[in-house]
């Protein structure tokens, strides 16, 4: 039940707003306005709704927006005198949009409320009808109508109440209760007991509810002028009902009967407005395109107005523009004579800054050659020595200590070559070899020497192999051992009374290749989110306050570098406190690799023929770790110490092969050997040197040397090329 009381104030608002102050065409707009009122309140809508759409026409002119609303207004209300409310709403929410620009809470509180009644009386949609209520309450309440504010707040309970939200609706209904008793309206009391009966109906009160009810009855049956027929239907329908919840079938009948008595002449009034709409509905049609129409031409006037200010505008903005750009060009003009001299002057320093770049750069070459030879000089004695005691002590190179020494020399090696050598890992020269190693062993050999130097923070050191893993597999073992003594030196580094754990796990086996997890994890101190890409890079430090460390920063960039050569990433998961946990995947061939193995024979299986070689050397103890080394392959070894001796010698004696050291104390390697090949000697010619491969490649190519072997080197490549250079050749 629902109280629409927009049509009773509309030829209220008509007059209320007049003001003094008004221009003639808005005073002539209202007066149009008030005779359509006049006309609608007569239901003579097509005279109303033709001064309407008048009204309309000349406030769109004038851009008048208040007048345009209540235009828009007018023409819903006598919409809904034809029962059109889709079209009535349409009109209502046009209006909306252009009260919205005004300061007339009146006309906004009407047109919200004439909204929610077509909304809910309607039965369209309740959740926007009950919003269009709340924004008309929140205007009314401005205006401190009471009258109004009443009719406001029981149209919203019974908003609320048809879509069963008692809880809500209440609310709404106690404070109308308190303006009711403040306002002798008789359709007001009816609503109310009305409501209040259905409140308590949903509550199962039913004496209340019938009491209310009956009380509503009561007051419909004091109206004489039977204005309030429609309310007295709608009670006999709600106390119908609330019998039949109640069970009281009997009562239900008999109201439900008056009901439909009712309801019937209601119906047969109501249809005559029917067939008038019928009638009308042309009519409508041609005035919603005429009010189209209207505020298309509108439109296109406001565009124009519009077209030529932004065309003002621009000219405006554009005259600035080329102002300010020629000033701009007056201080670039000047600008540029003071770079022009700053230039000059900053292309001296750059040069010179370029010159000592240059100088520094050959100084920085010169000194990783200088700090190359010197430190693979000494490390070949101790490699090659360490390897001399192991072939002269069987039970020794079983030991541990020895395991663990030999382990530590090599991976010492390893770990100079990179230093002097990591631009090598960045443009990719280094290569993988490929050799056949038990990853079982490998890894022992690992923990042997990493327990040993590390025992120091009380750490617990274990490994988890995965026994699938086979027993032999063919692979770079210097590498891989290189990346887990890094990955296990950095774990045991920044780990204190903790433990560190490398798991190794076959992920898939197929024919060719096998596919081995690693990960090494920690409980030390954790890397934050914004450092786990930091630490790969080269001489990086993350700074730790409460765990100060030294060091060279380059383990994980090797790292880093050497997982990439093996095509495959590692992974990084760490929290600040928890530890680390590094993991990565790499494939390695297996052992089944006929090819491989028929590649790979060891040389020293088959017994070589003695030659005789000549052994150019001036260090004590590369000498002896050379000379064992020959020895161990059948050679006969004569050692000289000097070019000229060597020179006279070969001249004298025939020998097999000539090894012979780069730097000498007369003449170099290379000055020998072009010596020799000027005597057209064609005796083969290695060279074993402390320098990179790179460096003296061009001039041994140029001396004529054969073969280049960087200390150290491993017997079976020299074993190999001796075959390779003498006995094929014999055989040939």
């Amino acid at each position: 039940m629902y109280k629409k009381i927009s049509l009773l104030f509309f030829l209220f608002i008509s007059n209320i707003f007049f003001a003094q102050t008004d221009t003639p065409q808005v005073k002539e707009i209202k007066d149009i306005l008030a005779k359509s009122g006049e006309y609608l309140n007569k239901l003579e809508c097509d005279k109303s709704m033709l001064l309407a759409k008048t009204a309309l026409q000349k406030a769109i002119k004038i851009d008048n927006p208040e007048q345009t609303a209540r235009a828009y207004n007018l023409i819903g209300l006598n919409l809904e005198q034809y029962s059109d409310f889709k079209k009535a709403i349409f009109f209502y929410q046009k209006g909306l949009t252009f009260v919205n620009k005004t300061s007339n809470d009146f006309v906004k509180y009407a047109i919200h409320t004439n909204l929610a009644n077509c909304y809910c009386f309607e039965k369209i949609d309740y959740k926007k009808g009950i919003y269009h209520y709340k924004q008309a309450i929140y205007f009314v309440n401005l205006l401190k109508d009471d009258y109004a504010i009443m009719f406001a707040y029981l149209n919203i309970t019974s908003a609320y109440f048809a879509v069963e939200d008692y809880n809500n609706g209440i609310r709404y209904l106690k404070t109308a209760e308190k303006l009711i008793a403040s306002q002798d309206d008789l359709e007001s009391k009816i609503m109310y007991n009305s409501l209040i009966g259905g409140y308590y109906a949903y509550k199962n009160d039913f004496d209340k509810s019938e009491k209310y009810y009956k009380t509503a009855l009561k007051f419909c049956n004091e109206n004489t002028k039977e204005l309030l027929e429609s309310n007295a239907a709608e009670v006999y329908d709600d106390i119908s009902r609330m019998y039949a919840k109640k069970k009281d079938f009997s009562s239900a009948y008999e109201y439900m009967e008056k009901y439909n008595q009712l309801k019937d002449k209601l119906y047969e009034e109501e249809h005559s407005q029917v067939e008038k709409q019928s009638g009308m509905s042309s009519v409508l049609n041609e005035y919603k395109r005429q009010i189209s129409h209207i505020e298309f031409e509108k439109q296109q006037q406001l565009e124009l107005i519009n077209q030529n200010k932004k065309v003002t505008i621009l000219l405006f903005i554009l005259s600035i523009i080329l102002v300010l750009l020629l000033l701009s060009l007056y201080k670039y003009y000047l600008f540029k004579q003071k770079t022009n001299l700053l230039l000059v002057k900053n292309n001296k320093e750059i040069q010179k800054a370029k010159e000592n770049a240059e100088e520094l750069l050959t100084l920085k070459s010169q000194f990783i050659s200088t700090i190359s030879h010197e430190l693979r000089t000494p490390l070949y004695g101790v490699v090659g020595i360490v390897d001399i005691i192991k072939d002269e002590n069987p039970k020794l190179a079983k030991s541990d200590y020895m395991k663990s020494l030999s382990f530590s020399t090599n991976y010492l090696l390893s770990l100079v070559n990179d230093v002097l050598q990591l631009s090598k890992f960045e443009s990719r020269v280094i290569k993988l070899e490929d050799n056949e190693f038990n990853i079982f062993d490998e890894v022992s050999a690992i923990f042997g020497s990493s327990n040993m130097i590390y025992n120091k923070n009380n750490n617990k050191v274990t490994f988890d192999i995965d026994p699938n893993i086979p027993k032999k597999i063919i692979g770079d073992n210097s590498r891989l051992a290189q990346i887990l003594i890094n990955l296990l030196d950095n774990s045991l580094k920044f780990t204190n009374q903790g433990e560190v754990s490398l798991t190794i796990n076959l992920i898939k086996n197929d024919d060719d290749y096998s596919y081995l997890k690693f990960e090494v994890k920690d409980t030390g101190i954790g890397i934050a989110p914004e450092n786990q890409k930091l630490i790969f890079d080269n001489f990086v430090h993350i700074k730790n306050m409460n765990y100060p460390y030294q060091g060279t920063g380059i383990g994980l960039s090797i790292v880093h570098y050497l997982i990439e050569m093996f095509e495959s990433t590692i992974e990084i998961e760490s929290e600040l406190g928890k530890g680390c946990a590094f993991n990565f995947t790499i494939k390695f061939k297996n052992r089944c690799n006929n090819e491989y193995l028929l590649q790979n024979i060891n040389t020293e299986q088959s017994e070589l023929v003695p030659i005789n070689v000549l052994l150019i050397e001036d260090n004590k103890i590369n000498q002896l770790v050379t000379q064992k080394s020959l020895m161990k392959l059948n050679c006969n070894v004569e050692i000289v110490e000097t070019g000229s001796e060597a020179l006279n010698l070969i001249t004298q004696d025939a020998f097999d092969l000539i090894v012979t050291d780069i730097n000498l104390p007369d003449i170099s390697g290379f000055e020998i050997t072009k010596k020799i090949r000027n005597s057209n000697i064609k005796t083969p010619v290695f060279a074993v040197t402390a320098y990179s491969y790179d460096e003296i490649k061009l001039q041994a190519i140029e001396s004529g040397i054969d073969e280049i072997f960087v200390k150290p080197f491993k017997s079976e490549e020299l074993s190999a090329k001796i075959r390779e250079y003498i006995y094929d050749d014999s055989d040939n």
